[in-house]
This record gives structure tokens, sequence and C-alpha cells, in this order.
């Protein structure tokens, strides 16, 4: 399977997020993240993190699911398609 660039972001409610859990999880793929921001919003309760990463459609899903599964936590991805 063909590595590609894509994107993540992870919307979080702290109040509701088990922060330990998501950051294990960000280190078991740390192979394929590039870049990481993070963006916190104390007055609306919310945090954004934005992953830049470089893998597969296997690797991706399987990152973005995981997530998913957390409490308080809301994931989109994108993948670059080159032209």
């Amino acid at each position: 399977m063909e590595n590609r660039f894509g994107t993540i972001s992870i919307f979080i409610k702290p109040d509701k997020c088990p922060i330990t859990k998501l950051n294990d999880l960000l280190s078991k793929y740390s192979d394929i993240i590039l870049g990481r921001m993070g963006i916190p919003n104390p007055e609306q309760n919310i945090n954004v993190i934005c992953l830049v990463i470089y893998g597969d459609t296997d690797q991706l899903g399987s990152l973005t699911g995981k997530l998913g599964l957390l409490n308080g936590i809301q994931v989109k991805s994108y993948l670059y398609k080159p032209e």
C-alpha cells in the first residue's frame, strides 16, 4: 500500500476526555506523525489538536478509529490525493 500525506483534526472536550490515553495513543503512532499542533480554548471548553501524517490508509484508519472510541473526542481526517 502506498503512503500518502494527510491531516487529522482532533476536537477534545477536556472535561470528558482521558488525556493520558489520548497522548499514549498518539505516541504509539508517532512513526506516522510528522507534526502536531495543539490549540487550547478554555473559554469554550474545547481543545484542538491538528496532526500532519504520512502513512497508508490502513494506518490512518486504525489511528482515527481508536481516537474515535475515546470519550469527549471528535475526529476528522483527510488524505491528500496527488493528481
